[in-house]
């Protein structure tokens, strides 16, 4: 999987599209990320000891990889990931700059 946790991200499809934030989890059998602040869903909650009277609550969820691009941190665009290998060393470069990510 081409993004990492601490990636600058921002969401290209769905409700969220165009909201921006930092990956925290990346799950890589399911191919998805967790961005906090991001793809929130409400969840009912019962009656217990840390809420009395129950409710509903606003729960963050992983989302697809195919639903978010990656920022280039020098460019600050949104950019697809390449590789590059020098020196028996492989890392991440940003396909508009030519920059390693």
């Amino acid at each position: 999987m081409k993004i990492k946790k601490g990636d600058k991200i921002k969401v290209i499809a769905g409700k969220d599209k165009g909201r921006e934030g930092v990956v925290e989890k990346v799950y890589t059998k399911a191919e998805t990320v967790f961005v906090p602040g991001v793809n929130l869903y409400k969840k009912h909650i019962k009656k217990n000891e840390k809420m009395p009277q129950g409710g509903v609550v606003e729960v963050p969820r992983a989302m697809s990889v195919s639903k978010v691009m990656v920022i280039c941190p020098k460019c600050k665009k949104m950019t697809r990931i390449g590789y590059k290998a020098e020196k028996n060393k492989k890392f991440r470069i940003c396909k508009k700059c030519e920059s390693a990510i």
